[in-house]
């Protein structure tokens, strides 16, 4: 019966409230006499119409627009106001509504007390464009400093939306917008008429509304906030402003008596301390200050501002923690949750400033919310220690039946960080993953449950066995394609190094019978790692039996994966190239190696070329894709700035090159130059980054040319550059021919950094240039006018030496690569080589010296050879590719040292073209 009942109330919503009856139903508003009760009624529905997504078009919009228009002549006061809502929301839609601004300025004349003149200011607002704001400057200002709270706060936030808008006419308003900040003392009486006692109006004029006063001085909030739009480009405006309004140390001397404006004004301190490291000492006494304010809201926002600080110290925290240690005890749930939340993100950086905290904390594992339950168990994992541990993982096995996905995962990520912080515990921790693994759950949890597995097998050696059981019963029956896909892979490489490599086959092949297809290819793919590296030849016999019955597989990668593993495991060169490698190209270098091709007009004449192509090992391929795991995003969410500056994403080498190629192509002049061969990893700096002129150089070499770009950034909001070019004259013989330079015509502060661009043509292709040059900056400088914004006609020309460019052979020919060293050498035998010796005296260490040699070399270490072991004697292995097709190069650097005399360094180089064994000397050897 109730579901009968709620269908026809929403058949009967869907007809009254529909667009349609609604536009044919607004000639009400031209009946005569009009009807208020009906008119309001209507006018709701079409507000319930926005309020739920509806959208009107112009022509639908417009007419309704002026039919509402006309019930400005009715004085009802209730209509009046539902006439300005409905307007306001019509405004944006219709067309001409500018025509309406007279009759909407007749209603906000300061005299005229009315209810709906906060209504009337807050539509004026939506209507009136840029110019028109000048011409109601007189109306807002009026309003701003209205002793009515409701006409103050629609004029205050009204002013606040106009300021993008307008900002030169806003500005002229800060006098008002200053004095709206002080509170104003509350009258009770209204001054519109003699009054008896009590206030009865003794006039037998119809009765005016009388002027409620507001205990919660809203209006200073929005009075801070247009304040400090108006001000926030003035530094020291905005410092003198907060100390003004924060008072003092104790915080007790402020006229700040709304809460939230306390809030924002603390905001706008901890943005300053963060700003300027010079006021950090000021606004933490205020910060601290506020501390002991009587509002709870206050105090919570203070003690956050400060717990996220950049760089915060254990000795600042203090009082904030005992602030939030207090909130801990409340019986508000809100006060818990918000303390409890900070101080979870807070113990990832100092876990011990947080352990104060604990016997309140153990008492919230209890709390009925089990959202402030989760946050406290997982806290305490993270501030406790090794002897908490067993009790803590008992209570959270207890409740984690009861909370949703979302604390799951949070529980599951703080477990993750346990295990890797306690080893010793290992065996628990995994009991009690491989417990929540067998619970129902979504995509996330399950996958938090086996990243946190996948953690331990990497950093815990001792549970690698039991871990992969555990995963393997569990892709019995899971549900998540993408979860069994990247556990399959996991027993491929971790399963044949097991002590019984074979009781992991039959899970597989398991998979291989009874899953779709994608974990089939995945479960064959596993399946022949087995076959490969499981040295037993009955393993290897029973892996070719397996993926023989794949080969009659309905999807067809499945076959293909089958028939290409079945030959893998016939022949050891081809298990050597497709099993067995450790290295694969590097994707984003790949992607711009294959855009490159298929934009040159004559690439289709050639094969495509993979051995320009750099690799990287498996390890940095993972890392390259590898996401923030979900207490990373949870903490960088609710604290991105504890302890910290937010990590800065960086692009990978291969990103680097490709980023480069694309805005080279985008430059006409070096399309005859054709493909970039390679592209400086890191850019030079030439100059220090406090300087007035911020330059970077880097360097591109192409087949038949060198292009230098310079990164030019002007720091000086007052001054233009014009005309501006880098100057190079080399110190030698280069073998380098210059042809000219691509200058920036204009350069501000707001359009920096532009490139200048050098270009060289390489007198012989076939060798590698070496060299440097000495580089100056020139351009014509000119003084920015403070008053029109537009620089001045005159200037003056003007020089700015920079740090010299070296081409060199490290960084500028080679690119990184990573390679099995010992087969390649060997593999390296017969192809040209050198071997030189040289005393590196003034090495102080073995490290130093490796140091210099990967600096210069900028080639890849590998086998973690950068970092030697021995402090006498040591082995550097190094790989790198010459760019422009010009092959492997090989580098093995022995080294000893002796105190007083040095590094003595045996350098040999193998590579496939003598010129690049000559470079690499060279580069050495000076």
């Amino acid at each position: 019966m109730a579901s009968k009942k709620d269908d026809e109330i929403s058949l009967l919503n869907s007809f009254y409230n529909n667009k349609t009856t609604i536009l044919q139903e607004a000639r009400v508003f031209n009946e005569s006499p009009v009807s208020p009760r009906k008119c309001r009624q209507l006018l709701t529905r079409i507000i319930y119409l926005f309020y739920t997504g509806e959208t009107f078009v112009p022509i639908e919009a417009t007419p309704l627009f002026f039919g509402i228009t006309k019930l400005f002549q009715n004085k009802d006061a209730a209509l009046r106001q539902m006439v300005y809502v409905a307007i306001k929301e019509l405004s944006t839609v219709a067309e001409d509504v500018i025509m309406v601004t007279s009759s909407i300025q007749k209603d906000m004349q300061p005299n005229l007390e009315v209810v709906y003149r906060a209504n009337a200011i807050r539509a004026l607002c939506r209507i009136i464009d840029a110019s028109m704001v000048q011409s109601t400057e007189r109306f807002f200002k009026a309003a701003i400093v209205d002793k009515n709270t409701a006409i103050s706060t629609a004029a205050l936030v009204s002013s606040y939306h106009l300021f993008p808008v307008s900002k030169d006419v806003i500005k002229r308003w800060v006098n008002e917008a200053q004095e709206a900040l002080n509170p104003k003392a509350p009258s009770f009486f209204s001054n519109t008429g003699p009054t008896t006692y009590l206030g009865f109006s003794t006039s037998s004029s119809s009765p005016q509304p009388q002027t409620i006063p507001s205990t919660s001085f809203i209006s200073q909030y929005h009075a801070l906030g247009l304040l400090y739009s108006i001000r926030q480009q003035d530094r020291m405006a905005v410092i003198k402003m907060i100390q003004q309004l924060g008072g003092g140390k104790t915080g007790g001397g402020t006229t700040l008596k709304n809460p939230m404006a306390l809030c924002m004004l603390i905001r706008y301190a901890a943005k300053v301390m963060d700003e300027d490291p010079n006021m950090h000492k000021q606004m933490f006494d205020l910060l601290e200050g506020w501390l002991r304010h009587k509002s709870d809201m206050v105090n919570f926002e203070a003690a956050r501002a400060i717990c996220e600080m950049r760089n915060v110290q254990p000795q600042h925290l203090t009082r904030a923690i005992a602030t939030f240690q207090i909130f801990l005890s409340s019986p508000k749930a809100t006060l818990k949750f918000a303390a409890i939340r900070i101080l979870s993100s807070l113990a990832l950086v100092h876990p011990t400033v947080v352990a104060v905290c604990n016997t309140e904390m153990e008492g919230l594992i209890t709390d009925s919310n089990r959202s402030i339950a989760t946050y406290a168990i997982t806290t305490l994992l993270k501030t406790g220690n090794e002897a908490s541990v067993d009790r803590l993982m008992k209570q959270i096995s207890g409740f984690m039946a009861e909370i949703s996905d979302e604390f799951k995962v949070i529980v599951v990520e703080a477990v993750r960080t346990l295990c890797l912080k306690f080893p010793a515990k290992q065996e628990l921790m995994l009991t009690f993953l491989a417990g929540v693994l067998r619970e129902e759950g979504g995509y996330d949890f399950k996958r938090a449950v086996v990243e946190a597995m996948f953690d331990m097998i990497k950093f815990i050696s001792a549970c690698k066995e039991s871990a992969l059981s555990h995963l393997c019963e569990f892709i019995e029956d899971c549900e998540f394609t993408k979860l069994s896909v990247r556990i399959l892979h996991l027993l491929g490489l971790e399963g044949p190094k097991m002590s019984q490599p074979t009781k992991y086959i039959r899970f597989i092949y398991n998979r291989v019978v009874l899953e779709n297809a994608i974990v089939r290819a995945a479960a064959v793919s596993s399946l022949a790692k087995f076959g490969v590296n499981v040295i037993d030849n009955t393993v290897k016999k029973s892996i070719g039996v397996l993926l023989s019955r794949c080969l009659d597989d309905v999807d067809d990668e499945v076959r293909d994966r089958a028939a290409m593993y079945l030959r893998v495991l016939e022949e050891e060169q081809l298990a050597e190239t497709y099993v067995k490698e450790e290295s694969v190209y590097s994707l984003g270098a790949l992607e711009a190696k294959l855009v490159s091709y298929l934009n040159e007009e004559s690439a289709a004449e050639e094969p495509f070329d993979a051995t320009a192509i750099p690799k990287i090992s498996r390890a940095q391929a993972a890392q390259e894709v590898a996401r923030p795991t979900s207490l990373d995003t949870i903490a960088v969410a609710q604290a991105a700035k504890i302890a910290v500056a937010a990590p800065v994403v960086t692009m990978s080498a291969a990103e680097t090159q490709s980023q480069y190629a694309s805005q080279l192509a985008a430059v006409p002049e070096f399309a005859a130059y054709g493909p970039v061969l390679n592209s400086s990893l890191k850019p030079t700096q030439l100059t220090e980054s406090e300087t007035e002129y911020v330059i970077s150089c880097v360097k591109h070499i192409f087949k038949s040319h060198i292009v230098f770009q310079f990164n030019v950034s002007n720091t000086l909001p007052d001054t233009v550059l014009e005309d501006v070019s880098v100057n190079m004259t080399a110190t030698d013989e280069t073998g380098l021919t210059h042809l000219g330079s691509m200058n920036i015509p204009l350069l501000t502060a707001a359009t920096s950094p532009q490139p200048v661009y050098v270009s060289f043509a390489r007198d012989d292709p076939e060798e590698y240039q070496l060299g440097s040059f000495q580089c100056a900056l020139k351009f014509v400088s000119k003084e920015v006018d403070p008053s029109s914004g537009e620089p001045e006609e005159e200037g003056y020309p003007d020089e700015y030496n920079l740090e010299e460019v070296e081409l060199a052979a490290g960084g500028d020919y080679i690119v990184p690569t990573y390679v099995n060293f010992s087969s390649e050498w060997d593999k390296m035998k017969s192809s040209p080589s050198s071997t030189e010796t040289f005393a590196l005296s003034q090495m102080e260490s073995i490290k130093a010296a490796v140091d210099s040699i990967v600096e210069i070399l900028r080639m890849e270490a590998l086998g973690g050879s950068d970092q030697p072991s021995s402090t006498s004697v040591h082995t550097l292995q190094l790989a790198g590719l010459m760019g422009g097709g010009g092959g492997k190069v090989l580098t093995r650097a022995r080294m000893t040292f002796a105190a007083g005399q040095g590094v003595t360094l045996e350098l040999s180089v193998r590579a496939e073209n003598e010129a690049v064994c000559r470079l690499v000397m060279s580069a050495i050897g000076g």
